[in-house]
């Protein structure tokens, strides 16, 4: 198990490694001038010349390269030529928001794709209609849900908020930063409750397409396993047909599910640059578009790379609860 993790780890650090060698090369064939993005359209051609050397641009590239490499290393991810702020400050006061979001869109798939392999499983007869509904959601882009829902929920029928975090000015903003949270901790069941109602339509237009793609894995596993030999000798042996699912034939199906859980958690950071666009949501995906539209690389590079730290991360913890579930898997 030790020797397991040890191996994943180095190869996460590879992965890393390499997509900073393919940002930095990102940065330097972009044909953004960023001395030029850092003071303006219209500054003067020394004002220009004079943030080059400021910013360290007059210097080769491996010079560079390794410069940015080791500021990496010590937290530094440059600054913003939009706010001109160090990204990570920048970065870090809208990463609480996002994964507030993404830990509720996670969960909701989770338990959204988990019901839907049960009922199917169990050959309930509502689960036709539950697949009806995952499949159309899952087969409509995350825009078109949003503004479906938006005109709907918001518009239509007024039963929740068209964006934003909160509705309270005087929300808290700690200690965790998770508003759910922090609402709790300090006892205002007020600003919990309204955080919650601003919750519902990103996470369940995030949710729907992962949601279909974890209970459709973990349906085909529990269809085998349930006609496996070892789930024809527990049923011979007097255990119900639930006893069956839940003992058998849900733990043998755990490793392709994991593996979809690690997937769908990797899309689902690019999911919600567009779910926070569409409801105001004030996160990485919001600061990531407005580094965009002014041609802020070194912020889209920190949130680039913050992302694909995130995806390792998740696939690495996947990797080791399938471990958990097989100890096989380790030694292959």
């Amino acid at each position: 198990m030790i020797l397991f993790i040890m191996r994943r780890a180095a190869a996460m650090a590879g992965v890393l490694l390499a997509l900073t060698v393919v940002l930095f090369g990102l940065q330097e064939a972009s044909g953004v001038d960023p001395a030029k993005a850092y003071v303006g359209a219209n500054a003067s051609q020394e004002a220009v010349e004079a943030a080059r050397q400021r910013l360290g641009l007059d210097e080769p590239f491996a010079s560079r390269y390794l410069h940015y490499l080791s500021g990496l290393l010590h937290g530094d991810l440059q600054n913003s030529l939009r706010t001109r702020t160090p990204v990570a400050q920048d970065v870090g006061a809208a990463l609480p928001a996002s994964l507030e979001l993404g830990v509720c869109v996670l969960f909701v798939a989770v338990l959204l794709g988990t019901g839907f392999a049960y009922v199917s499983a169990i050959r309930w007869r509502g689960a036709a209609v539950l697949r009806t509904v995952l499949f159309s959601g899952a087969a409509a882009p995350t825009f078109l849900l949003g503004m479906i829902a938006l005109l709907v929920f918001y518009g239509d029928l007024g039963w929740l908020p068209s964006g934003g975090r909160s509705g309270f000015r005087d929300a808290p903003t700690g200690p965790t930063g998770f508003l759910l949270l922090d609402s709790l901790l300090a006892l205002r069941l007020d600003v919990f409750s309204d955080a919650l109602a601003h919750l519902v339509l990103p996470v369940l237009c995030a949710a729907v397409a992962p949601a279909m793609a974890i209970g459709r894995v973990l349906v085909d596993g529990l269809s085998v396993n349930l006609e496996a030999d070892h789930a024809r000798t527990a049923r011979a042996a007097g255990l119900s047909e639930r006893a069956v699912l839940l003992r058998h034939a849900v733990r043998n199906s755990l490793g392709p599910t994991l593996s979809m859980i690690g997937i769908q958690a990797g899309a689902l950071l690019a999911g919600l640059v567009v779910v926070e666009k569409i409801f105001a949501w004030p996160g990485v995906g919001s600061y990531l578009d407005k580094s965009v539209a002014a041609s802020d690389l070194p912020g889209i590079t920190g949130v680039a790379l913050l992302m694909g730290l995130v995806y390792v991360l998740v696939n690495a913890v996947v990797d080791i609860l399938q471990v958990v579930a097989d100890r096989r898997i380790a030694l292959v």
